[in-house]
């Protein structure tokens, strides 16, 4: 018995001495990450290199502190303002020989996000900065970028596809018919086509009408674009009649790109590093087509952003929920208490609002609203500034502003609102499962998803959907100072690109961000040229920061693939994720919504990663 208390005690010593040995460890690495900050000084001449393995958005959302330890798969977000502070900095910087563009597993953005970054990319070409993109195949986004390159290379075994805007939409009618599910929708705006998926079983020609003007508008951009940046190339056959360039050049699309123009080089991976070392500088005893580089993290940390300022920019991204959220979700509640936060240091000036969100909650949307207004109570100026969208949710919070700026591209509008309750009592019915029970008022147990709503409560949800409708117009009414008829006119849900909507009065001024803060520079009587902003907003805790360090140089499977018929691929099943995961949502959230159904096929595709697993769940239950 004794040998036995002794062995036990000698395996838990040991035992502890290892959990000692892994907990030293993790805190080593951990303390070695965080203090791994680089400086100006660690910055060297060589090439920058923009290797964009995942979406561009307006507020990436934070990764779990423990998502890479737990095989959790996580793509990397690019923050706009982040990926054009780099380039401008890299524009007049001696250091700074080439900017290199590697579109290969790139992740899309909004055409307004690609519009900016473009611009960017553009004002260092004009100044001789060289630029130079590489991709094995390009589609629509990834090439609006390349275009404004001064150098455009693919790999001689890929080639373009571009399919402009446009696809399916899934239509759920049919299931959840056969289901036996009794979707109960109240809704204004004959455009709001948001709730269609679950009325009907194709789009109602109000949605194809909305959808048809706002996809062509989107697409006359991107060729207009396509056109001012590389004049020379021949895109329209590519456009109209790809299947007969391709079977001219017998199946080679790389050789037919480069004959048309669309690239100016045809090589792979190492012809491409070879060409940038003759720029930048390289080593012939290093591996093949290696160049002196400068990393985009460690260039972005050593242009760090001021961390105080007299404007404060508070941003409203991605889909607008009820109580708190983290980054890159925008949680009314959290973001009404950055508000007042900002607010509460009595050190501001002026406050702009960056949107980048098709909408959501009406009730999360008012919360922003109110808290913009008490800044405006308190005698600053707010300014809006619209990013790739601001439509729904996203254009309630814009309402207080004292001037909008948007892009031309910018997708906005979809005023109107609605509320959809599922009731299942035809689905119990099918298992023999009844209902019965005790009313005292017409409401008693409503809305009741076991035996369904009554007339008194679909008029009372029906009268609160028409009443809230009548609330936005009165307040984009008084935004834009237009009479309410006017306003109903132009509602109705729907949809419209940033030019329109500026005819229509919808907003005021194109411009960026940057627009938008020297505006607000003015309104407050301060010199745009020195004045400072502070970014109202969650700063990344040391676990987030961890997760970041860890995932920066991860080459995650779940980015987008390189060759291009994989990509088309990849890209078709990050919009079923994302139409399931809006079902969830629907599903889940409740309450009165302002969305925009055609908002989400524009933007980045990398699904967000509940979206991916919920698909995957769904996959694996019919057997696929």
């Amino acid at each position: 018995m004794n040998l036995v208390r002794g062995a036990w005690k000698l395996l838990v010593g040991i035992k502890d001495a290892l959990v000692l040995v892994a907990m030293l460890l993790f805190f080593g690495v951990l303390f070695a990450v965080l203090n791994s900050r680089p400086t100006p000084a660690a910055v060297k001449d060589g090439a920058l290199v923009l290797d964009l393995k995942g979406p561009i958005v307006e507020q990436p959302a934070e990764i779990p502190a423990f998502a890479m330890l737990s095989g959790q798969k996580t793509v990397r977000q690019y923050r706009l303002r982040d990926v054009v502070r780099a380039i401008d900095a890299a524009r007049d910087d001696s250091r700074v020989k080439a900017i290199v563009l590697d579109l290969d597993r790139f992740g899309g953005a909004y055409p307004a996000t690609l519009g900016e970054v473009a611009d960017a990319l553009l004002r260092a070409r004009n100044a001789g900065k060289p630029v130079l993109a590489f991709a094995t195949s390009y589609t629509d986004g990834g090439y609006r970028l390349a275009a404004a390159a001064s150098e455009v290379w693919m790999d001689p075994m890929g080639g373009t596809v571009f399919a402009g805007p446009g696809g399916s939409q899934l239509y759920y009618k049919g299931l959840i018919d056969k289901l036996g599910v009794n979707a109960h929708v109240y809704r204004v705006g004959k455009y709001k086509s948001f709730v269609e998926p679950f009325t009907r079983t194709d789009q109602s020609p109000e949605a194809r009408e909305a959808a048809t003007v706002l996809q062509n508008g989107l697409f006359d951009q991107w060729k207009e674009a396509i056109a001012r940046t590389r004049p020379k190339a021949h895109i329209a056959d590519w456009l109209t009649s790809p299947d007969k360039v391709v079977l001219a050049a017998q199946g080679d699309i790389a050789k037919a790109n480069l004959a048309s123009g669309i690239v100016d080089k045809l090589g792979d991976r190492v012809s491409f590093g070879r060409r940038v070392a003759q720029i930048a500088g390289g080593d012939e005893t290093k591996p093949a087509g290696w160049f002196k580089s400068i990393d985009y993290d460690a260039w972005n940390d050593a242009h760090p952003l001021p961390k105080s300022g007299a404007i404060g920019v508070v941003t409203v991204a991605g889909d607008i929920v009820d109580g708190k959220a983290g980054p890159g979700t925008a949680g009314g509640d959290t973001i009404a208490k950055f508000i007042y936060d900002g607010l509460a240091k009595k050190t501001l000036k002026a406050l702009v609002l960056r949107v980048d969100s098709p909408g959501g909650s009406v009730n999360a949307s008012e919360h922003i609203r109110l808290a913009l207004l008490e800044a405006k109570r308190q005698g600053l100026p707010v300014v809006v500034s619209m990013g790739g969208v601001a439509a729904s949710g996203g254009f309630w919070v814009s309402t207080p502003g004292d001037v909008i700026f948007a892009e031309p591209s910018t997708i906005t509008g979809s005023i109107g609102i609605f509320g959809i309750v599922p009731t299942f009592e035809n689905t119990l019915a099918k298992i023999g499962v009844t209902t019965d029970g005790v009313r005292t008022t017409p409401l008693s147990g409503q809305p009741d998803i076991f035996a369904g709503t009554n007339p008194a409560t679909d008029a009372v949800f029906q009268s609160a959907i028409e009443h809230g409708y009548a609330e936005f117009l009165a307040r984009v009414s008084q935004s834009r100072k237009m009479p309410v008829a006017k306003v109903d006119e132009i509602a109705q849900g729907r949809v419209w690109i940033g030019g329109t909507a500026r005819q229509l009065g919808l907003v005021d001024r194109f411009g960026t961000l940057n627009d938008a803060v020297a505006e607000a520079a003015k309104r407050a009587k301060l010199d745009p040229a020195t004045a400072q902003v502070t970014y109202l907003e969650k700063k990344p805790g040391w676990g987030a920061e961890l997760a970041r360090r860890i995932n920066r140089d991860n080459d995650d499977d779940s980015a987008a693939p390189a060759d291009a018929l994989a990509r088309i691929a990849w890209e078709q099943r990050a919009l079923m994720s994302r139409a399931i995961g809006d079902v969830k949502r629907l599903a889940m959230g409740g309450g009165v919504q302002a969305a925009c159904l055609e908002c989400g096929g524009f933007g980045p595709t990398a699904p967000a990663p509940s979206d991916a697993r919920l698909l995957d769940v769904l996959l694996a239950r019919i057997g696929l």
